[in-house]
């Protein structure tokens, strides 16, 4: 711990903005893998029990997304599931509407790590100023230096250097995270399209479309009575 702290103090005033920045980037990763731990884990048994019920009874469907409500898979199967017998365009409209909301809570901690992929290293570089700074300060053009010149002229090449790293090694691991999330955020989207489909086509099918051609028959049956 102590090489890691001289390693610190060598590197500069900017060590301290990259170690906040480094310890937001691994708060949004920690809270963002948990978001995706739990929604990855537990969609596809929502998704296949929700699926299942509803050509049997839509009640049980809802009942079924409602339990889960606490994620985003849950929340939007149940947007149309609690609709009264809507039109298709209604159910519709309701799951892209719960979608897009869904979609803008996934996209939660892009924003942040986004300014700390373009923050960090010019902080680096920054550090690699003012580093170049105590050097060039430190030195004596034409002899005379002392040991102590040199050593300040040593620290300030280490300072900068060492800045330089930091703020390079806290941007990589930022748009390491942020790929990651940007690729799952990708894939959700094409997961809520597919079970989005697959939901609608059954609500057409089994219930829309039988009730619709079920009212031409009882207008008959009035009429012959």
């Amino acid at each position: 711990m102590s090489r890691v702290y001289d390693l610190f103090v060598a590197g500069g005033p900017v060590m301290y903005p990259l170690l906040g920045l480094s310890i937001a980037t691994f708060a949004c990763a920690f809270e963002r893998g948990w978001f995706w731990f739990q929604l990855t884990s537990q969609e596809d048994r929502v998704v296949n029990d929700v699926l299942k019920s509803a050509p049997k009874d839509l009640a049980t469907a809802a009942q079924i997304a409602k339990q889960f409500q606490s994620l985003a898979i849950g929340r939007f199967l149940l947007a149309p599931l609690k609709l009264n017998l809507p039109s298709p365009e209604t159910f519709h409209l309701a799951m892209e509407a719960a979608a897009d909301k869904e979609f803008v809570q996934m996209r939660k901690g892009d924003k942040l790590l986004e300014t700390v992929i373009a923050i960090a290293p010019l902080l680096g570089l920054l550090g690699t100023v003012t580093g170049l700074i105590t050097t060039f300060g430190s030195l004596k053009i034409g002899g005379g230096g002392s040991s102590a010149d040199a050593t300040r002229a040593a620290a300030g090449i280490g300072e900068a250097l060492i800045a330089t790293a930091t703020g390079m090694i806290v941007a990589i691991i930022a748009l390491f995270f942020f790929r990651i999330f940007v690729s799952l955020q990708s894939q959700q989207m094409d997961y809520f399209s597919r079970v989005g489909s697959d939901l609608e086509l059954i609500y057409r099918q089994v219930w829309y479309e039988p009730s619709q051609a079920a009212i031409p028959q009882r207008f008959m049956e009035q009429d012959s009575n």
